[in-house]
């Protein structure tokens, strides 16, 4: 895996928009809030287009995430929201340009196309963490500023990461590449030329949000009969945060078990990274890391993420 270089006090960071458009007001809450964690962030004027859903052409959108990755004076991109619509640029995002300059991409919830495609399709290491509208521009209550830092700015393994209400579904140790992200996403790619299809082992993350349970249960099953569950050493779960049934039952968590009964290896529910209703964690896509399932469950990333 390639990785991006470290990320250091007064880096460019530019904000694109791969997907759905946003509210100005929150997105000038979110630049703020990255120039207070010390960055500098720019933005090419086509983040503000519009055509319908979506935050204009797929060759644009697709245009201003290469000038920013091309771009030497720019350390790494955030995705100023997600929604809808990454997975037009796919088409326009050759692997072999993003391999030669790799930087640091920085998005979840849609923009899971973009870092399957960074990680798996290009082999550059990638984070699943805060965008700029919905989580940077609501400050520290909505993202966690230490894993952000910690996995981005220094050069090391980050170690332990052990969120309160982390929990073990199914006991048991794994090891591999950390992959995934929200699972409608992952089961889209499925059948086209970008498919989330790793080579094992990796350990395989599941996030989502507002999907009821026998959604869950349909798009986990596509996940089992494509083979890619199969190939997976353990599964991490995020908080599916309105997953629940609305009379209550069935629940997102006891849907999660029961999918994964026969899973043969380890199994946590609730890692708060992306659709999380407190702070979200970053996580790291591509690199080495173990799961623990046991009294007290923990990812520890055994690799560093940036050079």
């Amino acid at each position: 895996m390639l990785k991006p270089r470290a990320l250091r006090a007064g880096d460019r960071l530019a904000i694109v928009a791969p997907a759905s458009g946003f509210d100005r007001s929150e997105f000038d809450r979110g630049v703020a809030e990255l120039r207070a964690l010390g960055f500098e962030p720019v933005y090419d004027g086509s983040v503000f287009d519009r055509a319908g859903y979506v935050a204009g052409s797929a060759e644009r959108r697709a245009e201003a995430f290469r000038a920013a990755w091309r771009d030497p004076d720019v350390a790494g991109l955030v995705g100023a929201r997600g929604g809808y619509g990454s997975v037009h640029l796919l088409p326009w995002l050759p692997a072999d340009e993003l391999r030669r300059t790799p930087k640091l991409f920085l998005g979840y919830s849609d923009l899971t196309t973009v870092l399957s495609h960074l990680t798996i399709g290009c082999g550059v290491v990638s984070f699943h963490g805060p965008m700029v509208v919905g989580r940077l521009a609501r400050g520290e209550v909505a993202y966690d500023v230490t894993s952000l830092r910690r996995l981005t700015m220094r050069a090391e393994p980050a170690g332990e990461m052990a969120p309160a209400g982390l929990e073990t579904v199914k006991a048991g140790e794994a090891t591999g590449a950390l992959l995934g992200g929200t699972l409608t996403q992952l089961v889209a790619s499925l059948g086209t030329p970008y498919a989330f299809a790793p080579e094992p082992p990796f350990v395989l993350f599941l996030d989502e949000v507002n999907e009821r349970p026998y959604r869950l249960d349909r798009m986990l099953t596509q996940l089992r009969l494509s083979g890619v569950l199969a190939a997976a050493a353990g599964v991490i779960w995020g908080e599916l945060p309105g997953c629940d049934e609305p009379a209550g039952r069935p629940t997102a968590r006891a849907t999660a078990a029961d999918l994964l009964a026969d899973f043969p290896g380890p199994v946590v529910f609730g890692f708060p990274s992306g659709h999380t209703g407190g702070a979200a964690l970053t996580l790291p896509l591509g690199v080495r890391v173990r799961l623990v399932a046991d009294s007290r469950p923990r990812l520890v990333v055994e690799e560093a993420a940036v050079s």
